[in-house]
């Protein structure tokens, strides 16, 4: 495949992720062994918070009596299309059963997890977004009780925004504590918390960690790295709204990749053009990350023609793709490995991230390659269940019987036995495994 690199990264997502293993199952386990107290310590020195951990439910309204009218319309709106989105996905999940043979039905129920923890973050940026995203999606499936977790800022606490959302789509409790302080509470049950069965949302690289490590005790949505993001934009698209979108991505993170693949030379050139000056207008802290990924991660790809474009952004797997292309319903016809895609000029991986109803938990680092986003269908179990007549049983029982003998697992084959003998006392079977 031949491709043109205008510009290559020097570092991969991976390079400064450090070895942060021990750190984290320090603390993980220091807080499993002193519980609320410990928890408690690890929020006084990450976070400088001494301030009550659990709020109340005055805490609750006095904090969005601070959030505008204006913003809390914003939230609403997007909590709605959320909500709405996540129900539709919840109406491709059903209950379905099949006649075996008969006398034999199998069947299949998708039962919501009891308890969720949604990690929201609150460090550099206030992410009412993820609130959102997390908890909403979690009512939807059906969860009994959702808590939904927050780094507090010294001083002063959870950012309001972010509770007024926590509250509006649904949590039942609200944790100000982050960090991995925050996901061991929410594991190991603290402050009067009922264990989670699953974590989900985003998080720095001591949140992944903490989730990677915990994974197998208690269920997550995903192993998550840096955000990433990746445009496909041909001969036709417009370079100030290319650039724009991959600025609008980096600025995330210092160790954010961002990728333009085209087919024309011409629009990359413009478009590396242009970049530098739009992450110039930055406010300080975006324009510090934007600049890092842009020099560090961001890479520019010509490729030949479509084909291989689509086989190029394949290959990246992006947690973020969008196409500013012609023939749209090819290039969605055609891409089989992202988290989310945005299609044409009109949309923008910014309304996915906010307020558009899709969610933006998704697959990073490539992993888009073998799993899809947050959903419903995260909070939600595929369980299987039988029931069959004496005379349904027969044949599975003398099929069982002999696949267990041959496979030198005489328990299995005897519980069968048991069944045949009992239900057809007067007939003979061979139930010897073949030689």
């Amino acid at each position: 495949m031949a491709r043109d690199y205008l510009k290559k990264a020097t570092k991969t997502a991976m390079t400064d992720a450090g070895d942060v293993r021990e750190t984290v199952q320090n603390i993980l386990s220091d807080i499993e062994a002193g519980g609320d107290a410990a928890a408690l310590k690890y929020t006084a020195k990450f976070d400088q918070y001494e301030g009550n951990v659990l709020l109340t439910a005055d805490e609750i309204e006095a904090a969005s009596a601070l959030v505008p009218q204006k913003l809390k319309d914003d939230i609403a709106f997007a909590h709605d299309n959320v909500r709405r989105f996540a129900e539709v996905q919840k109406s491709t999940m059903k209950d379905v059963e099949l006649k075996i043979v008969p006398g034999l039905i199998a069947g299949q129920r998708a039962i919501p997890v009891k308890a969720a923890g949604c990690y929201v973050p609150g460090g550099r940026y206030s992410h009412i977004a993820s609130a959102i995203m997390t908890v909403t999606t979690a009512k939807v499936a059906g969860c009994e009780h959702i808590v939904a977790c927050s780094p507090p800022r010294a001083g002063e606490g959870v950012a309001p925004a972010i509770i007024y959302a926590a509250h509006l789509c649904g949590a039942d409790k609200i944790l100000a504590m982050g960090g991995v302080q925050g996901v061991a509470a929410m594991t190991f049950g603290l402050f009067g918390l009922p264990k989670a069965d699953i974590l989900v949302g985003p998080g720095n690289q001591f949140v992944a960690e903490a989730k990677r490590i915990l994974f197998g005790r208690v269920g997550i949505d995903m192993i998550a790295g840096p955000t990433d993001s990746l445009v496909l934009a041909d001969a036709t698209a417009d370079p100030f709204m290319v650039a724009t979108d991959l600025v609008s991505q980096a600025e995330h993170g210092y160790n954010s990749p961002v990728w333009l693949v085209t087919d024309s030379h011409d629009l990359a050139k413009e478009v590396m053009k242009q970049v530098p000056d739009l992450i110039a207008a930055l406010p300080e802290l975006n324009r510090q990350n934007a600049e890092a990924a842009w020099r560090d991660y961001a890479e520019v790809i010509v490729c030949e023609n479509r084909d291989e474009m689509a086989a190029t952004s394949d290959e990246y797997a992006p947690e973020h793709l969008t196409v500013q292309a012609e023939d749209l319903d090819w290039w969605l016809d055609n891409l089989q490995c992202y988290g989310s895609l945005f299609l044409g000029e009109e949309t923008t991986v910014s309304f996915g991230d906010k307020a558009s109803g899709t969610n933006h938990v998704l697959p990073t680092s490539r992993s888009a390659k073998y799993t899809g986003g947050l959903s419903v269908h995260k909070y939600m179990k595929i369980v299987t269940w039988q029931r069959s007549t004496r005379d349904g049983s027969k044949r599975v029982a003398e099929a069982t019987a002999r696949i267990s003998r041959l496979e030198g697992m005489e328990g299995h084959a005897r519980a069968a036995d048991a069944r045949l003998h009992k239900y057809f006392p007067d007939e003979e079977f061979d139930l010897k495994g073949m030689e």
